[in-house]
């Protein structure tokens, strides 16, 4: 058993961790807002993870860290970029090696060195989403090497939020993975599959890697 500490933790990592028999430290901007989070092995906190010290806290005592922070309110060019900064100056304090962090589809490659938000006719909206996860894989791109990363990102579709866990996945790189026809939406839940199990046997290092 080891102690998790997931940043942006309203979604499914929690749940994986724990019933895999992980302590987590769910850490939320607003715990008020997500009352049945807790319970046996997590511990829920309030804390920034744009602000390299509140992260240095909250993390301290974990043996590895998920982001997988979304902040609506906040222009995603400056958030996923000062949250990497935070991420990668605070965990650095805490003494935690290990993160892995949720990317987005739309940053994978559909040939080399074009991203899906650099295709004709990709939507301006999107495209400033996407442009914002570039800057935070960036950022780790360019931290110390002694912060082992994993940027662990999803097909550019909309996932299934309700869909069961299979705990199956395939693995690629940074270009998009052949789609399947007939495929059923890749589930939230074997994302957080794909995010735990590198936490637990890191097999990809200071990379990022498609999953499907």
């Amino acid at each position: 058993m080891s102690k998790i500490v997931v940043f942006g933790a309203g979604g499914k990592a929690v749940a994986e961790a724990v019933c895999r028999g992980h302590e987590v430290i769910a850490v939320m901007r607003d715990p008020g807002k997500y009352p049945d989070l807790g319970g046996a092995g997590v511990s829920v906190v309030a804390g920034d993870v744009t602000d390299a010290d509140s992260v240095a806290t909250v993390a301290a005592g974990a043996d590895a860290a998920v982001s997988a922070v979304f902040r609506p309110d906040v222009p995603a060019g400056d958030f996923y970029r000062a949250a990497a900064e935070a991420l990668v100056g605070g965990l650095a304090k805490a003494g935690v090696g290990r993160l892995a962090v949720v990317g987005v589809g739309t940053a994978l490659e559909v040939s080399p060195g074009v991203a899906v938000h650099d295709t004709p006719g990709f939507p301006d909206a999107g495209k400033d989403f996407s442009l914002g996860h570039a800057a935070e894989i960036a950022v780790l791109e360019g931290s110390d090497a002694s912060l082992d990363y994993v940027i662990v990102v999803p097909p550019p579709v909309v996932l299934d939020a309700d869909a069961e866990r299979t705990g199956k996945y395939t693995v690629g790189g940074r270009q998009l993975q052949p789609t399947v026809e007939g495929a059923p939406a890749f589930a939230y839940a074997d994302l957080a599959v794909a995010l735990i199990d590198e936490v637990e046997t890191p097999r990809h290092h200071r990379e990022l890697i498609s999953v499907a």
